[in-house]
C-alpha cells in the first residue's frame, strides 16, 4: 500500500493511504477528542468533536471521517479549533441533564472527561431538558434517553455487532431519538440483555440496571438466605 507524507502539528510523517486524519494523530501520539467513534465499529461522523483544521480548506474537517491526502498540513490544536470544541460541547451540555455527580456513569463519563478536559465551567446558551422518561421496564438495563448524545454508537453495536436490532433511530432534527425497535419500551423490542450498549455507550443513557439497595435489604432479612 503506497504511503501519504503528511504533517500534523508540526510532525512530519508517513501514513498508509486511506488513513482517517484521527488514526493519523493517534499514530503520532496526538489526541483528538471524539464521542462518536469507536475503535470496532465504522465511522459516523455524528459528534463533530474530532474537527480539525487542514490548511486549503475552509471548513474545518472531521478528523474521523476525512482521509489524508498528499502533502496535508494537518493542526489539531488551533484557535478556531478549540473553539468549535468548546461550542460543539456546550449545545450538547445544554441539552444533557446537569447531575453528573449523581449519574451512575460518573468518573467513567467520556462526555464528562472532554468537558473537564476543555474546562467547560459555564455555558452560554439557555438549559432545555426535553424530560423523558425512563425505561427501566427490563431485569438488567436501564436507558434515561435525556443523556442520550445521539452518537449512534448503541444502535450500531445492537444492528451490525450483536444483529439483535433492538435500537433504532426516530424522528429528524431536534426531536431525533434512540428508540426501541419495536413498541415504546426495551422489554417489548427484540433485546436479549446482552449489556453491549452499555459498554458502547459513552453517557449514562443506557446503564446496568443498580440492585444495590435490594441486595442490602435481602442481606438484612433474617428470613432469607442470600448466596
Amino acid at each position: 500500500m503506497s504511503k501519504i507524507n503528511i504533517m500534523i502539528n508540526g510532525i512530519e510523517m508517513s501514513v498508509p493511504e486511506g488513513t482517517s486524519i484521527l488514526n493519523a494523530a493517534a499514530a503520532a501520539g496526538i489526541k483528538i477528542p471524539t464521542l462518536c467513534a469507536h475503535p470496532d465499529q465504522e465511522v459516523k461522523a455524528n459528534c463533530r468533536i474530532c474537527v480539525v483544521e487542514a490548511e486549503g480548506y475552509k471548513n474545518l474537517l472531521p478528523a474521523c471521517a476525512t482521509s489524508v491526502s498528499e502533502g496535508m498540513v494537518i493542526k489539531t490544536a488551533a484557535a478556531r479549533v478549540l473553539e468549535a470544541r468548546r461550542t460543539i460541547l456546550e449545545l450538547i451540555l445544554a441539552h444533557h441533564p446537569q447531575d453528573c455527580l449523581h449519574c451512575v456513569r460518573s468518573g467513567t463519563c467520556e462526555l464528562q472527561d472532554i468537558s473537564a478536559e476543555y474546562d467547560l465551567r459555564f455555558n452560554r446558551f439557555p438549559l432545555e431538558n426535553a424530560g423523558l422518561p425512563h425505561d427501566h421496564s427490563t431485569p438488567s438495563i436501564v436507558r434515561d434517553p435525556n443523556k442520550c448524545i445521539l452518537c449512534g454508537r448503541c444502535i450500531e453495536c445492537c444492528t451490525d455487532m450483536q444483529s439483535v436490532n433492538a435500537l433504532g433511530l426516530a424522528h429528524r432534527g431536534f426531536d431525533s431519538r434512540v428508540v426501541p425497535s419495536i413498541g415504546q419500551d426495551l422489554f417489548e423490542s427484540p433485546c436479549v440483555m446482552c449489556g453491549q450498549c452499555i459498554h458502547a455507550c459513552p453517557t449514562g443513557a443506557i446503564s446496568g440496571r443498580e440492585q444495590t439497595d435490594e441486595l442490602m435489604m435481602a442481606l438484612a432479612d433474617p428470613d432469607k438466605i442470600v448466596v
